[in-house]
């Protein structure tokens, strides 16, 4: 059985309402919105109707089976892409991302390779190294980062990681907004 009330919530949280806004837009009161959402009480189908209009779906659309999300990826489902001239490879680790509010990658650096240079951006960034050591040059500040360290910076500022090392390094680097 469907769970309504859980499902409006979802919709009006999605819709970054609160449940006063939400009354508000429907000349409702804020109590009757919490007790749809908790399951206390039944909208009348024209009451529902109003409510789904407002958070932007239909009837059809609200009642249908969600399609199952994924959730988890395997190798199979990464995209690579090799770049010779700077030695590095990258790989999408989710893939369409760009639909998510963080892009993960996995980047391989070989000795004296470095990632693209990426200009001063919204959002932030995470990294960690798995593999070797990396330089991240941030703004042209130089950070030396070993296997196990992390960091996270603004991307406000331009950014890019080398390899200055004579071995491999592997980062799993995370952006938020998805940029990469």
């Amino acid at each position: 059985m469907m769970n309504i009330g859980k499902k409006i919530r979802a919709l009006r949280l999605g819709n970054s309402l609160t449940q006063e806004e939400l009354a508000n837009r429907l000349e409702l009161t804020k109590g009757y919105i919490s007790q749809l959402e908790n399951n206390l009480t039944s909208p009348s189908m024209q009451t529902l109707f109003s409510i789904l209009e407002v958070l932007g779906t239909d009837i059809h659309e609200f009642f249908s089976k969600e399609e199952e999300q994924t959730v988890v990826f395997k190798k199979e489902d990464f995209y690579e892409k090799e770049n010779d001239t700077l030695k590095h490879m990258i790989s999408w680790i989710v893939p369409n991302a760009l639909k998510y509010e963080m892009e993960p990658i996995m980047i391989d650096i070989e000795p004296g390779g470095q990632s693209e240079i990426d200009d001063p951006h919204a959002g932030e960034e995470f990294g960690y190294v798995l593999e070797g050591q990396v330089t991240l040059v941030l703004n042209k500040k130089r950070y030396v980062i070993r296997k196990g360290e992390t960091f996270y910076y603004l991307a406000n500022k331009e950014h890019y990681l080398m390899n200055h090392s004579q071995q491999h390094t592997k980062v799993l680097w995370i952006s938020t907004p998805p940029m990469f």
